[in-house]
């Protein structure tokens, strides 16, 4: 939090910003506040981190600080507690991949304005009611609650207990202040010198900037530096000047006469938000129709850490092409002011500004003074239009400013005046003038949009292989806007005298205004208590560490003297021989300690976790982009990049296979990796009689990144003169960061030691990939004897560490009239990249998950590994089996639709049941399915809800809801049986505290937490006495990944073993019963040597599987669980949002249920990205614009997860009640994986809503539906008018598969 004293208003603002784009000198004379200086554990937590931690919203913890001081922020600013609308949008800026949200939004709803009339029996518009015993009844769930009155008053949430002008509020006492010094201080001109020759000025006056514009004409002016720290940070721009003008007054000037707004050029976009709302308040409604478009346009820029610093100027001079503002200005006849260095000022149009991509009409020697926006007149009208993969936070597909003037002609309403712009269509913003042109003077009617929608095509001319691609998507919304502005113009007319274009009641769902609810989230579990801790919703035990910022993470390691940074030198050819390398730029380069390539390996340049086919370094040929060829280290992070940049590389290029339809066409498979399953015999079956209908189809599945928030880092230094290697990394694996570097360096794994804290986040993606880069950083810290820290950027993560698979389905099903399915027959093929690495394995488990949930009596499945010049792709929560599920719940979509049923009905009839064999030879045991399917139709009203979305979709023509109900089973073991193993040390001292050490690693999904509740309720102790703190190698040995779900089941049972150990040892001095408590008994048993220490040790057992029989038991057990899905989507834009979730599983008798709770709403939001948001954009000949085998979508501003405001408004999870599972620790079940095709709910949702959608138009067959579902899919889907000049209804939008 950066707080400033604003001499105007004589009030500080206190505002969150982004760190990694604010200049040390960008903030000289403020003060700062990290997340350490709000609190910490020695001197307490404030309300905002306790509340944080104590409502289970830190999970991996490395993005909780940032949604400390957003909210830190906002309560510090306010002067009354905020609303949940405002806290919503605080948070909007902040990104989580762990929790889903929702309980982030809980801890910090309690200091929000709260209404407790429905909760109070005060006099409400819902009367209180009570059960016959007395007990409240929930107004939001109709049931026995405890939120109700309380027979004493209580104080709900947090209020301020103190506020002034300068400090803001304060919630405690503790409270760091605004410096009083700083109050005092006046601000002064800055001269200051930068790394590589950079000046920064800091002028006080506008002569100033003019004088220095003069002197260096090139000088960039900058205030928020949100475009010229990306230049500089990821497009690697060098500026030699830099003028801040955040201090130039006659920049920030805000003014208001007769004639409109006067807007300096440097006014951050927050405040001028805030400004415009006040006029809007104080002028006349007719006046400020652009003021609203701006305010609704900015709500939607960015996050609010970017609005608050980013400047208006900043914004226009930029000049891009998917500006927000820019198309507004443009329209609203807005003009700019722009001075000389002479003092001159001379006005342009902002129709007139722009004048090519990034070129502005502006001379080297002047700048932009400020902008001045006219008020509008009566029967004018402006409005923005916006659209985007995702609805917050995010750059432009296509945007639009509209403005039109309206006069009363005799007895028509006449365009008197009228501008269309539009953006994201062309290099800049895009004055369609030949639709301008035809408005003038025409009568504001049906037929002027028919005309104008003709010339609109021609207007609007996007090139096939444009930059951007979505050439189709991106033409059909120009005609979708305008559409909706003659809807929007025409509804606000309505009711004038002689107008008569009233909009039809169905059609104003196209210009409905949508106000997004708070979400509301509810939790429905039993807790059933074993022990002290076991089956108890404890807090995470690293949560107060992480609110606080004081948990450690691998790049938190402090580097020893002589330690060194590590960057690699990576490939920018998909498949090439390398001709020659020149490292001469490097070794020059400032900082530089060694470079190193395959030949200075010391011990074997080949690894892979199952077939060795990966090299370090590459060493004569390349097979994907980003593949490393060698390694630099220096001084610094910054040192190190920019030596590996001078490495010159040159190329032979050799042939490239970019897709899965390439690998099939040239037969491109890794050996060895073709599999077959099957059970009955589906020829037979097909050639019959019993099948009424067959059909054949294709599902194209899209990756996705993990984008856990902590990037691949590892830290490797040597002991003992160089004869033994430590390294702290992070990863899911430290046993094969251990046997990699002991591999590549030639050593005995005995001799390498991998520590693991904790990980910010994994979800697979640190299983096997980590480890490659611990070998990386291990050669120079081994040759070089120095330590090595190795931490990649964001960009370079995305690009060279893989993703979840693509895949394709080729299906063949054969089915009854009824619906019951006979036979299938499947292909299934996914993109393994470059290498092996555990893809063949991922197939396998899609392929036993490619029945879901149904009884198949004849069942063939044919599985190939596919390689593709692209880095190796890699686990990811699910490990392939939510693949084979989306394959299967897309056919039985499609025979619904056939045989013109729902979908819930064809999946009712072909449940497997009780004591069902499956394809693979195992028997289905305790199957809770058919419990927990109709449990959920009760609770979501199935019935009701589908009722109310059909009588909706009647009355409403352009806004479309859908609903669905998906089931899921998943198998919980590792399909390779000898994985299926843990270990663990227990440690019992004389205090009576235990410290637990096992193979498992805490990356936020609990399980520490899980593990020291099993050892606390084993002694009977309480769970503050149990201690977790680091997963070593050198403690435990030879562990398995922490991987598959299975994490809890085989630790917990291998520390309970341990325990177990203990109290048997224990068991002949307790017996004497001398001992009052576990300190005393701890103390005689001490005193009578006996061992409290013990290794446990478990295996999985009842499993194995043969695939050369095809048959066997993979699994343990299954989890099931099953999901109802609501959403709405706009069917012009392809915009949606989900309405409500309701989650149930069956979790057997929960170890800890707030943890499991957590662990099923961060799966399914993150689901939802999957099936929904997430798109990768590969270089391939679907994405042409992009050059070969390269990742577009690097980085969060072209690749979208969640965000705050993509949460079902209604999120509700319940835990099945009374379903113990005997074959795992205390009758619990594991929870990492299942939940996360569950969110396929959402998709099929989609589906339904499309459907409804596609019917107004006369289609209404069966058509595919690819994820992740876009707003360019959907809106695509939704074929109607506006869609058809451009392609057909059967139109499939491009994906990298």
């Amino acid at each position: 939090m950066v707080s400033y004293f604003d001499q105007t208003s004589k009030k500080c603002v206190h505002q969150a910003v982004n760190a990694c784009l604010a200049p040390l000198y960008s903030v000289e004379g403020m003060h700062v506040i990290t997340v350490e200086g709000v609190g910490n554990r020695k001197f307490g937590l404030h309300p905002v981190q306790e509340s944080l931690a104590s409502r289970h919203g830190s999970q991996c913890g490395f993005c909780t600080p940032g949604f400390i001081m957003s909210m830190y922020a906002l309560l510090r600013s306010n002067k009354t507690p905020p609303t949940e609308e405002q806290i919503e949008e605080s948070l909007a800026g902040n990104l989580c991949r762990c929790t889903g949200y929702r309980p982030i939004l809980d801890a910090f709803r309690v200091f929000a304005k709260s209404n407790d009339l429905l909760y109070t029996s005060g006099s409400g518009s819902v009367a209180v009611q009570e059960s016959s015993n007395g007990e409240f009844i929930c107004p939001s769930t109709g049931k026995p609650c405890s939120c109700g009155p309380d027979k004493e008053p209580v104080e709900h949430g947090y209020k301020p207990v103190s506020y002034n002008e300068i400090d803001g509020s304060s919630y405690t006492n503790k409270e760091i202040i605004f410096p009083p010094q700083l109050l005092m201080r006046k601000s002064s001109y800055l001269s200051l010198n930068g790394f590589g020759g950079i000046k920064w000025y800091r002028p006080l006056l506008l002569r100033h900037i003019l004088e220095l514009k003069s002197k260096y004409p090139d000088a960039k002016l900058v205030v928020g530096n949100t475009e010229l720290g990306i230049e500089t940070r990821l497009k690697k721009l060098h500026y030699p000047v830099f003028i801040s003008v955040t201090h130039v007054p006659e920049l920030n000037t805000l003014t208001v006469d007769h004639d409109g707004i006067e807007i300096g050029a440097g006014v951050r976009l927050s405040k001028l938000q805030k400004f415009l709302k006040q006029v809007v308040e104080q002028r006349p409604a007719h006046e400020t129709s652009s003021c609203k478009a701006i305010i609704e346009q900015i709500k939607w820029f960015a996050g609010t850490q970017i609005r608050n610093v980013a400047s208006v100027g900043g914004n226009i001079c930029t000049a891009s092409p998917i500006s927000d503002l820019n198309p507004l200005w443009m329209a609203s006849r807005a003009e700019f002011k722009v001075v000389d260095c002479k003092g001159t000022i001379r006005t342009v149009l902002a129709a007139n500004f722009f004048l090519g991509y990034r070129k502005v009409d502006m001379r080297n020697d002047e700048i932009l003074l400020s902008v001045f926006l006219p008020w509008t007149r009566e029967f004018e009208y402006v409005k923005e239009f916006k659209q985007a993969h995702r609805r917050d936070d995010d750059i432009a597909l296509v945007n639009s400013g509209m403005r039109v003037f309206l006069e009363k002609k005799e007895k028509n309403w006449i365009v008197s005046d009228a501008c269309v712009v539009y953006g994201g269509v062309a290099p800049v913003s895009l004055l369609v003038l030949k639709t301008n042109d035809y408005l003038i003077g025409k009568t504001w009617n049906k037929e002027l949009l028919k005309n104008s929608l003709e010339i609109l095509k021609q207007d609007v001319v996007i090139s096939e292989d444009a930059p951007g691609g979505m050439v189709e998507f991106r033409k059909s919304l120009t005609l979708s806007f305008f559409f909706k502005f003659f809807l929007w113009v025409s509804h606000q007319m309505d009711g004038q005298d002689s107008f008569n274009e009233s909009v039809p009641v169905s059609h104003l769902s196209a210009v409905e205004s949508f106000t997004r609810p708070s979400v509301m989230g509810s939790q429905d579990y039993a807790i059933t208590k074993q022990g002290t801790s076991v089956g108890s919703p404890e807090v995470h035990m690293s949560a107060r560490l992480q609110v606080t910022g004081e948990a450690e993470y691998t790049d938190d390691t402090p580097m020893p003297p002589g330690g060194l940074h590590a960057a690699l030198i990576l490939s920018k050819k998909p498949h090439a021989r390398l001709l020659s390398i020149d490292d001469s730029g490097a070794r020059s380069s400032p900082g530089f300690a060694g470079i190193f390539f395959a030949k200075d390996i010391p011990g074997d340049n080949f690894t892979g976790p199952v077939v060795e086919d990966e090299e370090v370094f590459a060493s004569e040929i390349v097979t994907c982009v980003g593949q490393v060829i060698g390694v630099v280290v220096a001084d610094t992070h910054e040192n190190a990049k920019l030596a590996a940049r001078k490495v010159v590389i040159e190329y032979e290029d050799l042939p490239a296979v970019l897709s899965i339809e390439e690998a099939v066409k040239l037969k491109s498979f890794h050996p060895n990796s073709h599999r077959c399953l099957a059970k009955g015999s589906v020829d037979l079956c097909f050639q019959s009689n019993q099948c009424h209908s067959i059909i054949e189809g294709e599902v194209h599945i899209g990756g996705q990144e993990h984008f856990y928030l902590e990037p691949q880092s590892t830290f490797v230094w040597t002991m003992d003169g160089g004869h033994e290697v430590h390294m702290i990394s992070s990863t899911q694996a430290p046993q094969k960061h251990q046997k990699y570097v002991a591999h590549v360096l030639g050593l005995p794994m005995s001799k390498v030691v991998c520590k693991v804290k904790r990980i910010g986040g994994g979800f697979g993606g640190k299983e096997t990939r980590s480890a490659f880069f611990a070998a990386v950083a291990s050669v120079p810290a081994y040759m070089l004897n120095r330590p090595v820290k190795l931490t990649l950027d964001r960009d370079v993560d995305m690009q060279v560490t893989g993703q979840r698979h693509s895949f394709l389905g080729k299906y063949k099903v054969g089915f009854t009239n009824e619906g019951k399915v006979l036979a299938l027959d499947l292909e299934v093929y996914n993109n393994a990249g470059n290498s092996l690495d555990l893809s063949l394995a991922i197939l396998e488990r899609a392929m036993y998950h490619s029945e879901n949930v149904y009884e198949i009596p004849n069942v063939r499945i044919n599985g190939n590994v596919c390689f593709t010049n692209y880095p190796s792709n890699t686990a990811f929560r699910g490990f392939g089996g939510p693949q084979g599920m989306l394959i299967t719940e897309n056919w039985i979509q499609r025979i619904a639709m056939e045989v013109n049923k729902s979908p819930e009905e064809i999946r009712e009839i072909n449940f497997i049941n009780e004591g069902s064999i499956l394809h693979y030879g195992q028997q289905i045991q305790d199957c809770t399915l058919h419990r927990l399917w109709d449990e959920l139709k009760k609770s979501c009203n199935f019935a009701k809800v589908r009722s109310e979305v059909e009588d909706f979709n009647l009355h409403k023509r352009w806004k479309k809801r859908g609903v669905a109900i998906i089931p899921t089973k998943f198998g919980i073991s590792f399909t390779t049986k000898f994985m299926n193993q843990a270990g663990a040390l227990v440690q019992v001292y004389t205090d009576g505290t235990v410290l637990v050490t096992h193979g498992g690693v805490e990356m936020g999904q609990g399980l520490h937490t899980k593990v020291a509740q099993i050892a606390a309720s084993a002694f009977d102790i309480p769970l503050s006495s149990v201690f977790i703190s680091e997963t070593s190698t050198d403690k435990v040995p030879n562990a398995s990944p922490t991987a598959a779900s299975a994490s809890s089941d085989m630790y917990g049972a291998a520390v309970l073993d341990a325990c177990n150990q203990i109290k048997a040892r224990m068991e002949p001095v307790a017996s004497l019963n001398k001992h009052t408590s576990f300190v005393e008994l701890v103390n005689a048993c001490y005193f009578e040597r006996v061992d409290l220490s013990a290794h446990g040790f478990h295996i999985v057992p009842d499993i194995g599987f043969d695939w050369k029989t095809g048959k066997g038991h993979p699994f343990r057990y299954f989890t099931y669980g099953a999901a109802f899905a609501e959403v709405e989507i706009d069917t012009l834009t392809g915009d949606f949002h989900t309405r409500a979730a309701d989650v149930i599983l069956d979790l057997g008798f929960s170890i800890n249920p707030a943890i499991d709770v957590g662990q099923i709403e961060g799966a399914f939001v993150q689901g939802m990205g999957w099936v929904a948001l997430e798109e990768l954009k590969w270089g391939d000949k679907a994405h042409k614009w992009v050059p070969p085998g390269c990742l577009f979508t690097s980085g969060p501003g072209n690749y979208k997860i969640p965000s705050v405001n993509d949460v079902p408004f209604k999120f509700k999870v319940s835990l099945l009640k009374d379903a113990p599972n005997d074959k795992a620790i205390h009758s619990s079940k594991a929870v990492g994986e299942p939940p996360f095709f569950l969110a396929s709910s959402v998709f099929f949702a989609i589906k339904d809503a499309i459907i409804s959608a596609r019917a107004e138009s006369g289609h209404h067959g069966w058509f595919p539906l690819d994820n992740p579902a876009t707003p360019e899919r959907i809106r695509m889907a939704c074929a109607d008018e506006f869609t058809a000049p451009f392609v057909k209804s059967d139109f499939r939008p491009k994906l990298s598969v």
